[in-house]
């Protein structure tokens, strides 16, 4: 008889865990029979002792086993995923998936995305923020849109109930820091959701959860393995968060910033990361050779034909469409502020974890899962890391819906941009890939 005193006893001295013994640990995590202390309790052992990478993949199907898994097989097709670890400013779904579906060279996006908390945006929030949208469909509905249009974007609540558990518990236990806990969590839905092949965003610096490239590349390599045992064929881009990705953060904002790359206008960096992920999510679903999946995404940003399949999916969901070929509909809010350059010089550093939680206090995020959102609360920078500014001259513009949130907003915000007198070394967007190409 299996008992949760002898796992966590066990891990504390090092040993590795059986596929039996994490499978009663999920089990018991699922239904309630295992209480949160003894759970905590083992959480912080794997914390401390780490598991194996036959460990991590056991666990990780365990956790994907633990509520539904898709049956994506009524889509035609290959069916293609992307994930990225969390970042500040990342739209990038909102671009990737329209720019793959619009290639029409049979590969199909049915991504399931996640709300925002904390410091990090959920694609379901900006998706929400235009008037009408639904993100809660049916399966059925799901699948029918995705053979329609060649994608959707859904909700993931329903995959991998176990991990959930444990998410709440690492995050008041002060074990979400550990690279087979993120590695086991994140693969654990991707492979519930059931698509074909994963490209995965791991994002590195300041405004991610991982802050250097050498702890990014052991997450990435990990994931790729467990989603490569697991028969899915998986690949890795490790990619820059030292810096906001784009120009705007929250979350009408930055669905006004992903139409900007959608008509071909948008922000240097968000469309060339852009481009290579949709590039990499047709390459590794062997669309065709990676220079020709390149110009095909490309292709859709300028004729119109990725912004069209956004349009149509907003419709799809019961949106109302006519936001993404006017984005002047979406409404301001009812505060907005310029934070203004204190002396003159380079922008030395952006602090993007900071600017992630300033742009929570004003609305734009959860500091809880139950907190209400402000879709139209948010930050637009107007210089970047390496821009020289004149002192006086506006760094930020800041929109929200009541002083106080713009003041403690403003402070954050404010200390989070350093100016510098020596220009800053250009750091890449993209570090490395690990099986993918850029």
């Amino acid at each position: 008889m299996l008992r949760m005193y002898d796992l966590i006893q066990k891990k504390q001295n090092g040993y590795a865990l059986s596929e039996e013994e994490l499978t009663f640990f999920v089990k018991g995590v699922t239904d309630g029979s295992i209480p949160d202390y003894q759970i905590s309790a083992l959480l912080m052992a794997i914390f401390f002792k780490g598991l194996t990478e036959e460990e991590t993949t056991v666990f990780t199907e365990c956790l994907a086993d633990s509520g539904e898994r898709a049956d994506l097989s009524a889509i035609k097709g290959k069916k293609v995923d992307k994930h990225s670890t969390g970042g500040v400013g990342d739209k990038t779904s909102l671009i990737v998936a329209p720019m793959v579906a619009a290639t029409n060279m049979g590969v199909y996006v049915a991504k399931m995305s996640g709300r925002g908390l904390g410091h990090t945006g959920g694609t379901i929030d900006k998706l929400e923020s235009i008037p009408g949208v639904n993100t809660n469909q049916s399966r059925e509905d799901f699948l029918r849109i995705v053979n329609e249009i060649g994608l959707c974007i859904g909700q993931s609540s329903c995959f991998a109930p176990a991990d959930k558990k444990l998410y709440a518990l690492r995050d008041v236990t002060a074990t979400v820091n550990c690279l087979p806990l993120i590695a086991s969590s994140v693969m654990s839905k991707k492979l519930a959701a059931g698509s074909d092949c994963i490209v995965l965003d791991v994002k590195c610096g300041s405004g991610a959860f991982v802050k250097t490239v050498k702890e990014a590349t052991e997450l990435a390599d990990l994931m790729v393995k467990i989603g490569t045992r697991a028969g899915k064929k998986t690949v890795a881009l490790i990619t820059n968060m030292d810096v906001p990705l784009g120009r705007n953060v929250g979350n009408s904002l930055e669905v006004i910033e992903a139409i900007d790359v959608l008509d071909g206008q948008g922000d240097k960096d968000l469309t060339e990361l852009c481009i290579t992920l949709a590039a990499n999510m047709l390459y590794i679903a062997n669309a065709a050779d990676y220079d020709e999946c390149v110009r095909a995404v490309t292709k859709t940003l300028h004729d119109g034909s990725a912004k069209k399949k956004l349009a149509d999916l907003v419709a799809a969901l019961g949106g109302n469409s006519d936001y993404i070929y006017n984005p002047s509909l979406f409404k301001e809010s009812k505060i907005s502020a310029i934070i203004a350059a204190d002396r003159s010089g380079y922008i030395y550093k952006m602090d993007t974890e900071l600017i992630g939680v300033a742009a929570a206090v004003l609305g734009a995020g959860r500091m809880t899962k139950e907190s209400p959102i402000d879709h139209r609360a948010g930050i637009t920078f107007h210089h970047t890391v390496g821009d020289y500014v004149n002192e006086g001259e506006a760094i930020a513009t800041i929109y929200t819906s009541n002083i106080s949130k713009a003041q403690n907003g403003m402070e954050l915000i404010f200390n989070a941009v350093k100016i510098s007198d020596k220009k800053p070394e250009p750091k890449k967007l993209i570090y490395k890939t690990i099986g993918g190409k850029f």
